[in-house]
């Protein structure tokens, strides 16, 4: 078992440093077996791994399972503490499609959650989503202000 976890974060690292060259993105069997070192990663419970291939799935995925697929994992990653998925989860949230609507709450809870742990975006957006209201959430300056103000603390 150890063995087998060893070889899987040997393959992930060297997947990640094949990121860099576009020659090997492009490759279409090098990226096949790239996003099969992502998956298993990720489905070993990698953190990581799990809001790193949920970016790529959602943004880069072919079909609407892969992007809901992306969307599953960028949430285990979120829940699990990781700041980019959380902020992503805050934007996708806010996003309409054809499962949901806009969640103006959702997107609160998210981005709050990744403002905490120190995303200046994500307090940026919350400033925002709190200044104007909408998508079920009620205005509130005093909790814009707020935002606007760890927003500043973090470097925006």
């Amino acid at each position: 078992m150890l063995l087998w976890k060893l070889r899987a974060r040997l393959g992930y690292f060297t997947a990640r440093k094949l990121m860099v060259s576009r020659k090997a993105v492009q490759q279409p069997k090098l990226w096949r077996w790239m996003e099969g070192q992502f998956a298993r990663m990720a489905s070993l419970g990698d953190v990581g791994a799990q809001s790193f291939y949920g970016h790529i799935l959602y943004f880069r995925g072919r079909g609407f399972g892969a992007k809901q697929e992306g969307v599953r994992l960028l949430r285990l990653a979120a829940k699990a503490g990781d700041v980019k998925a959380a902020y992503q989860m805050g934007v996708i949230s806010l996003s309409e499609d054809a499962s949901h609507g806009p969640d103006g709450s959702e997107a609160a809870r998210w981005w709050k959650q990744a403002a905490e742990a120190g995303h200046p975006l994500a307090a940026v957006r919350l400033e925002q989503l709190y200044r104007a209201g909408g998508h079920g959430l009620t205005a509130d300056p005093m909790e814009a202000d707020r935002y606007k103000t760890r927003a500043a603390q973090l470097g925006l």
